[in-house]
């Protein structure tokens, strides 16, 4: 196991957590609250029915918890975290993405294969239908290249459609990008992508997934995951998308999680537009240009390193990487909110930080 990604957890505890995380109906309200209960995971398992019943837990979590399967699933990816490029985040541990932790639902534990400092990199998403029109590929597809080329990590979710022209783009662009899967990293879905996937791992990208390694493609998954592609990101972009596309979801969560929504319009007789039409009457922005996206995110993108003294102080170094809040910051930073408090009053007198709508950003120069 990478050290630098491993759990603070001994393994007892670290299996104790993988059992956990795979039972029925356990997200990180009831993960935290079994956690806060017994003080540890291992606690947690060992406890009496009676006492899991009385912090609401359902009959199937708790005849679950001490299965075969679920002992032998946490076992797997105990194993699987052994290799290179395959490391386990943990909402409460190292390397957890400062702007996921930041969500109503963070999941409580993300496999990554691949880069995982790529999460703390400034990214957009680009999302759309799955039966894109040649036009919203093209688009999908110019969008990425050029968005990667200003310093962007292009995230999605490995659909067809305009996810996959998205992903392809950033590479080819020689850029990076991060695919949330809606299966468990070790059930590629769809299979159609499984060279994409490959392509994505050997240039320095990243998979993700908060399901089990062997989870498979339910379809109440694919619309959970999109708060993790949304909560990773800066801003969502719409390419192409019908009034019942998921891509809409996607668009709703990062408006509730304070991330900037972007619309590309298109003809009123065409359906596929339908549903960007109505983000646009929502509030998003109307995207014709890569600069309007630019403009509208000021400077949050991320500068060149040459221009980076991340040695000048640690919370600049968080902020250039993504604006945070300030409990962001203490969270990611491990310092105490009224220490990050006081150096942003000292930063931002300096003039190297500003304040918009509640988030911290590094300025330029």
């Amino acid at each position: 196991m990478n050290p630098s990604r491993s759990s603070p957890c001994p393994p007892a505890e670290l299996e104790a957590r993988l059992r956990l995380h795979s039972l029925p109906d356990i997200g990180l309200r009831r993960f935290h609250t079994l956690i806060e209960a017994f003080g540890s995971a291992s606690s947690a398992l060992s406890a009496p029915a009676s006492a899991w019943h009385a912090l609401g837990l359902k009959a199937a979590s708790i005849d679950a918890r001490r299965s075969p399967q679920v002992r032998d699933g946490a076992l797997a990816a105990m194993r699987w975290i052994e290799h290179p490029g395959q490391h386990l985040l943990m909402w409460d541990g190292p390397g957890y993405p400062a702007l996921l932790a930041e969500i109503d639902d963070p999941p409580p534990l993300l496999f990554v294969a691949g880069d995982p400092d790529l999460l703390e990199q400034p990214q957009l998403a680009i999302v759309g239908s799955r039966r894109a029109s040649p036009p919203a590929l093209d688009t999908a597809g110019a969008f990425s290249r050029c968005l990667s080329q200003a310093g962007f990590t292009i995230t999605s979710g490995l659909a067809l459609g305009v996810d996959g022209a998205a992903h392809r783009a950033a590479l080819k662009a020689g850029g990076h990008t991060i695919g949330v899967l809606g299966t468990g990293l070790q059930k590629l879905y769809p299979q159609r992508h499984r060279d994409l996937a490959r392509a994505m791992l050997d240039s320095g990208s990243a998979l993700v997934s908060e399901y089990p390694l062997d989870a498979g493609p339910l379809a109440g998954n694919f619309p959970r995951r999109n708060r993790i592609i949304s909560g990773l990101s800066l801003g969502v972009l719409v390419v192409e998308a019908s009034l019942a596309s998921g891509s809409l979801i996607t668009a709703r969560l990062a408006a509730e999680q304070g991330r900037e929504v972007y619309a590309i319009p298109g003809s009123i007789h065409h359906p596929g537009a339908k549903g960007c039409h109505q983000l646009i009457r929502d509030g998003a922005l109307l995207v014709e240009s890569v600069e309007q996206i630019l403009d509208s995110l000021r400077g949050w993108q991320n500068l060149p390193p040459a221009v980076v003294d991340k040695a000048a102080h640690p919370l600049l170094a968080l902020l250039h990487a993504a604006p945070q809040t300030s409990e962001g910051l203490a969270h990611s930073s491990g310092l105490p909110l009224a220490q990050v408090l006081a150096s942003l009053t000292e930063l931002e007198l300096e003039g190297r930080v500003s304040n918009e709508a509640g988030r911290w950003f590094a300025r330029a120069g």
